[in-house]
């Protein structure tokens, strides 16, 4: 998988407020199939990271990545109130869930 290539200028990507305060975030772009997905690690300090996958129409990446880090970050609260060894991450795929 390649790096995803958006209209998003890279400085607005690296300088979103919640960039900082993840441990990874990867973006991919699969043309072969024409996968772009997001996928966020925001804290390992209890165990691996788990999440869920959301699959979603955004209009703009930027409303993806957004998503992304906001969903990661709160599996890590998430995990960590259930009493779980694991940390917090989420994947998000932009596409239409109906297709």
């Amino acid at each position: 998988m390649n790096a995803l290539h958006t209209s998003i200028h890279h400085s607005t990507v690296f300088d979103h407020p919640e960039m900082s305060r993840h441990e990874d975030v990867v973006f991919v772009h699969d043309r072969t199939t024409g996968l772009r997905a997001i996928i966020a690690v925001h804290d390992t300090t209890l165990g691996p990271a788990l999440g869920g996958c959301r699959v979603w129409p955004y209009d703009h990446p930027g409303d993806a990545l957004t998503d992304a880090l906001r969903l990661s970050r709160g599996m890590t609260y998430k995990n960590a109130l259930a009493g779980l060894d694991l940390g917090g991450g989420k994947a998000v795929i932009i596409a239409d869930p109906r297709k």
